[in-house]
């Protein structure tokens, strides 16, 4: 009589075993790590029906119990970054962030990102993200307009849906994601619109990456210019940035602002020009002069919509100054800090505010 072969049985049963669990529970669940910065989303009020708040009162932890259906989206693990209000969010907790991105960016042990943040500087935040990290994963920020405290707070919805586009693998190679209101933008594109209502990012110029459903996603877009793993721009070690100014213009503006930029340190200053990145001629003589002192002076807009183009209303290449194209001044200033980390001419810097 033929002996059995114990081992050969007991592999094919394991096996049986596994691929009843495969059918039974679906594939493993997505590992997201969540980096906590504060914001409104971690907020919180005496009553629920109060305007005035303080923010970055709530830990990640807190946040995630109350929404223990993302359980079931995602295994989750959190990490307390900082817990400031937006308005306090500086370049040294946007390197931690960066850093611990890139850091993590290969491990198998995470599959995709999500950050919460206060929406004053949420745009900045995920445009420097969008620079310096180094990941095709998903990396995805979240906040909310209002308290975890309100009778109506948008917060809890926001972070399930974030965590389910961080987990979701047709998010890859979108660059730095934001989802509030059940709509997924690109960092490269969206900006805050309202001060106060839930749907306050728009995407105006190139439109949102996807929407989100109860963490059900569509996605339909991709970014167009350059970021992540394609992005030259490296922080690894990098401790402070170049001091850059934004200068806002307006009727009859006065050029002895700009002056006071250069005698404060500044090796680039910004102006949220009017229309297409226009001011009047005292400002505009007092930015040729800066450009020949050494100082990068990059003309965006205060307009809402629309392109800073090159030699348009101002020679720029007579003035020697930089076309913010489809960058407003707050995400000129991020790219101009990150660019001016190393030397490059003007040409050079113009080249990386059309590919980026």
């Amino acid at each position: 009589m033929m002996k059995l072969n114990i081992n050969f049985y007991k592999k094919m049963l394991l096996l049986l075993i596994l691929s009843l669990n495969v059918s039974m529970f679906g594939q493993a669940k997505p590992k997201v790590l969540i980096l906590a910065t504060g914001g409104t989303i971690a907020g919180s009020a005496k009553t629920g029906v109060q305007s005035g708040y303080t923010s970055g009162q709530v830990t990640i932890d807190a946040m995630v119990n109350a929404i223990p259906d993302a359980l079931k989206v995602a295994d989750i693990k959190g990490e307390q970054i900082a817990n400031v209000g937006s308005q306090d969010m500086s370049f040294e907790i946007m390197l931690k962030v960066a850093n611990r991105i890139n850091e993590l960016a290969n491990s198998n042990d995470v599959d995709g990102f999500v950050i919460t943040h206060g929406t004053d500087t949420m745009e900045e935040t995920a445009f420097f993200l969008n620079l310096t990290t180094k990941t095709d994963k998903p990396v995805v920020l979240v906040g909310s307009m209002r308290p975890s405290t309100a009778i109506s707070a948008d917060g809890p919805l926001n972070l399930y849906n974030a965590i389910a586009v961080a987990g979701d693998p047709k998010a890859k190679g979108r660059g730095v994601l934001l989802v509030m209101n059940d709509w997924i933008h690109s960092a490269q594109s969206l900006t805050k619109v309202s001060t106060t209502a839930v749907q306050t990012f728009m995407s105006p110029l190139r439109g949102l990456i996807g929407i989100t459903s109860y963490g059900t996603n569509d996605f339909f877009n991709y970014p167009s210019q350059k970021f992540g793993k394609n992005s030259e721009f490296e922080v690894k070690g990098v401790s402070s940035f170049p001091r850059v100014d934004i200068i806002y213009a307006d009727a009859d503006m006065k050029p002895d602002l700009i002056d006071a930029s250069i005698e404060r340190g500044a090796k680039g200053i910004v102006i949220a020009g009017v229309g297409n990145g226009n001011m009047n001629k005292a400002s505009l003589d007092a930015c040729a002069r800066a450009s020949k002192k050494g100082i990068i002076v990059v003309r965006s807009t205060r307009v809402a919509t629309g392109l800073v183009s090159r030699n348009v209303e101002c020679n720029d290449d007579e003035l020697g100054l930089i076309a913010s194209y489809a960058l407003n001044p707050q995400k000129s200033r991020i790219l101009l800090s990150v660019a001016l980390l190393k030397q490059r001419s003007l040409a050079e810097l113009q080249k990386i505010f059309e590919e980026y």
